[in-house]
């Protein structure tokens, strides 16, 4: 593990839209700056993903100086969303959790709508040190997370991907392989370990940010969706079924609670620590 750096860091703005990829990142108790604060809700408030809607993978996302977003996807002239005025609330279902959220504007909603060609409203999480905690059987009191599925950030390793590509190659369906680490959706990708030896972490150091390891990260089917094309295979699932399937769940990456704020940079050690 002495060689071990953060690669890459991977920040969601709307949660299931494009990542972007900055060179550092500010880490806040509830994951990383601007990671996932907006998600869209279908018309009975519950959230959005490429779970139901695989071409979400195609609109991106960025960050504005003031909070607020400017959405872009191919075919489609850009809008700017202004941060909501936290004047009242909606009630925000995802997986089965009621959180309060703060919707924007008619344009942010026609916009997109139109891209996914359902009814759907954008959604903002105003103040993440009190909306949503993150689930009890795995956190601290006070512990709260954005509209991640469920861990303020996730980790995965180069390592991993190398051994899950190299299974692939010799399954069912190596056509569909190698994949890229954009099917996973990671905050964090951390280079210079051997396969799978994030299993046993407890503690971590990414640069002067401890972490702890919350639990293993349990994969769904926006795995096997391709990020560019929104195409849906059967990879990495098969594979994962067959090799990582633990507890009933098919895992790869670690779910991770923040212990120290800070900012992370690409190139900084990785440290386990337990």
């Amino acid at each position: 593990m002495g060689n071990a750096v953060l690669h890459s860091i991977h920040v969601h703005p709307v949660k299931a839209f494009r990542a972007r990829s900055p060179r550092e990142a500010l880490v806040e108790p509830w994951g990383l700056a601007g990671d996932r604060r907006w998600v869209l809700i279908d018309a009975g408030g519950k959230v959005v993903t490429q779970r139901e809607q695989p071409r979400m993978a195609l609109a991106a996302a960025e960050i504005l100086s003031d909070g607020g977003l400017r959405l872009s996807a191919e075919g489609s002239a850009p809008v700017t969303v202004p941060v909501p005025d936290p004047v009242g609330t909606t009630t925000v279902e995802i997986f089965g959790a009621k959180v309060e959220a703060v919707l924007a504007d008619a344009a942010a909603h026609a916009w997109c709508s139109a891209r996914l060609g359902a009814d759907v409203r954008l959604a903002h999480m105003d103040d993440p040190a009190v909306r949503r905690p993150v689930d009890p059987l795995f956190a601290r009191p006070g512990e709260t997370v954005s509209f991640a599925d469920g861990y303020p950030l996730l980790v995965t390793t180069l390592g991993s991907l190398d051994a899950l590509n190299a299974l692939i190659a010799r399954g069912d369906h190596p056509d569909e392989g190698p994949l890229p680490m954009t099917r996973f959706r990671p905050n964090a990708v951390v280079s210079g370990t051997d396969a799978w030896v994030e299993d046993d972490w407890s503690r971590i150091a990414i640069g002067d940010v401890t972490f702890r390891v919350a639990k293993p990260c349990g994969r769904c089917v926006v795995t096997t969706t391709d990020q560019d094309t929104a195409v849906r295979g059967k990879e990495p699932l098969r594979t994962l079924a067959r090799h990582r399937r633990f507890a009933g769940k098919l895992v790869f990456g670690q779910n991770l609670v923040p212990e120290s704020r800070g900012t992370l940079h690409v190139g900084d050690p990785v440290t386990i620590l337990e």
